[in-house]
Parts: C-alpha cells; sequence; structure tokens
C-alpha cells in the first residue's frame, strides 16, 4: 500500500488524473473502472481537458463497478452520474463505455477477463467503511460481482431509505472484493476531515467485514491518495 498525501483537494484530483493518464497513455487497449459522487470531482476536472475529443484516448474503455436503478426509472443511478461528471463532458464515445447492470452483472468478470482485465479502478471510501456497493453486514469478501438485496435489518438500510424514498428498488449489483483483487492498480481518494477516522480504521485497523474496505489492505497494488484532512489521524 502507497498512501500520498496532497495539500489540498485539487492537488488530490491532479494526482489522481494524472495517475489514470499514466495508464491511459498504454500503447495497447486500456480498461478503467471509475467512481461518481462528490470525492473525484477534482480528479474528473483535471482529467476532462486532457481526454475530451483526444484520438490518442480512444484505446481506453470504461467500465462501472456498481449500479442500482430505482423503481419507475430507465437508467441507473450510477451510469446517470457518471454520464453527468464525466462521459459527457469529456465527450466519451459510447462504444468505449461498458455498463454494468442488473440484466448483466453475471457475466461481468468474464466479460472484463475477456478484455485483458482491469488496468485501473479509482474507488473512494463510504464514511462507513464501503468500497463499490460492498456494504457493511452485506459483504462477503470472497464474492465477485454479485446482487445485493436491500434488506431492513442492514444497519445503511435507513440511508438507502431516506435516499430513494419510495422509489427504493429491491437490490443493487456490485462488483465485490474477490473481483476488486484481480485490478491491476487500484486508486483510492479520500477527502475532508469526515473522512479520516474511517481512513485511519480502513487502513491500519483490523480486517473486518463490517468495514468492507479494510479489505483492500490486502490488494497488491493499492494507492492511497489523501488531502491533509482526511489524513489527520493516521
Amino acid at each position: 500500500m502507497k498512501i500520498i498525501i496532497t495539500e489540498s483537494y485539487e492537488a488530490l484530483g491532479n494526482l489522481a488524473a494524472s495517475i489514470l493518464l499514466g495508464k491511459m497513455t498504454e500503447d495497447k487497449r486500456v480498461n478503467i473502472s471509475i467512481t461518481a459522487g462528490n470525492t473525484p470531482q477534482s480528479t474528473y476536472t483535471a482529467l476532462i481537458p486532457r481526454v475530451k475529443n483526444n484520438a490518442a484516448y480512444q484505446n481506453v474503455h470504461y467500465y462501472n463497478f456498481d449500479e442500482i436503478v430505482e423503481l419507475g426509472e430507465e437508467k441507473g443511478m450510477t451510469e446517470a452520474a457518471l454520464q453527468k461528471l464525466f462521459f459527457q463532458p469529456a465527450n466519451i464515445s459510447s462504444e468505449q463505455i461498458h455498463l454494468l447492470n442488473l440484466s448483466n452483472y453475471q457475466e461481468q468478470d468474464q466479460r472484463i477477463a475477456n478484455a485483458g482485465g482491469l488496468d485501473a479502478m479509482l474507488i473512494g471510501i463510504g464514511e462507513d467503511g464501503h468500497f463499490c456497493a460492498n456494504m457493511p453486514q452485506s459483504t462477503e469478501f470472497n464474492r465477485h460481482t454479485h446482487e445485493v438485496l436491500i434488506k431492513p435489518e442492514y444497519s445503511w438500510y435507513e440511508w438507502a431509505k431516506a435516499d430513494s424514498g419510495e422509489k427504493l428498488p429491491a437490490s443493487f449489483v456490485t462488483m465485490g472484493a474477490a473481483s476488486i483483487m484481480k485490478v491491476k492498480q487500484l486508486i483510492l481518494i479520500a477527502n475532508g476531515s469526515h473522512k479520516a477516522g474511517i481512513i485511519k480504521r480502513a487502513l491500519s485497523g483490523p480486517i473486518d467485514r463490517n468495514i468492507p474496505a479494510s479489505i483492500l489492505q490486502l490488494h497488491p497494488n493499492l494507492t492511497v491518495i489523501l488531502d491533509q484532512e482526511a489524513a489527520a489521524d493516521l
């Protein structure tokens, strides 16, 4: 594990973008999985001007690692967020985007393997220790891409219910820890003081399925990029 502490959130984004660009410039098909949410916004701000309408990056293919489709909606929340954050602003061709959803999740791992595997994955970490959609209580570390039932007994159920309301579906899909361990380079980014506690527990505490991101300590090529606030407890 390599931990890099940056001076600012902007510097975090610049560094993460540079690492991704280093992978993307390889002279072959490059497969990358990227995250939605607030944390990667500075990364995409740095990445978009370099990638947009640049033929040098037509070899790059993008994958999402989780998806949840609210009731009554056709498009998944992750797909919609990635389109808004990166795919549309960077003018990424639909031929370069390979979406994970409820109808194809059982083929996700084989599809990625057939394409040469994931060269890099950009992920964040939740305050509860989740990564991708590997949540506390519902995570088993030996699982590949799988469907997760949304159950009231889970600690995160009320959060999910508050977020989706009456549109809360019965399940979502995610790449599991066993899938993530196969990624050639894993880049974890976190910013803000609200992430400091979970960063310490996940990266330096015992491996615990109730802190799913703790399993990432075992990844053979993990780069963690933090701003000073997120690194405060290390």
